[in-house]
Formats: C-alpha cells, structure tokens, sequence
C-alpha cells in the first residue's frame, strides 16, 4: 500500500469515526514536535529512579 493510500484510508477512518468537524478539530491539535527526543529523553529518564516512579504509580492508585 502506497503512503498516499494509507493517509487517503486514515483520513476516512477518522471521519467515519469523528465526523468532518471532529475530523478537522483532531487535526489542528496535531503539531510538528522540535528537538531530538532520542538525546533529550536521557535527560529527564535519568533523573527518575525505580523508587520515583513506584511511587508515583501508587500515588495514582490512590487518586
């Protein structure tokens, strides 16, 4: 399948889903990202230790 046919096919689906208005809302959230997530995730994955994130997760049970 060409990517033309695979855009063409997902644009249908999200109008079958959605309709055009929604089709059209869901679209302008979209947004070209900017960085290099590969680098920069080392960044912030290295500040979080297993016990953060445990944490964490409980506290989201809770809630």
């Amino acid at each position: 399948m060409k990517l033309t046919e695979i855009r063409q096919q997902g644009y249908q689906a999200l109008i079958n889903a959605l309709g055009v208005a929604g089709t059209l809302r869901f679209l302008q959230q979209l947004e070209v990202g900017y960085g290099d997530y590969t680098k920069e995730r080392h960044q912030w994955l290295n500040q979080v230790t297993i016990d953060d994130f445990r944490n964490y997760v409980k506290q989201k049970k809770v809630e």
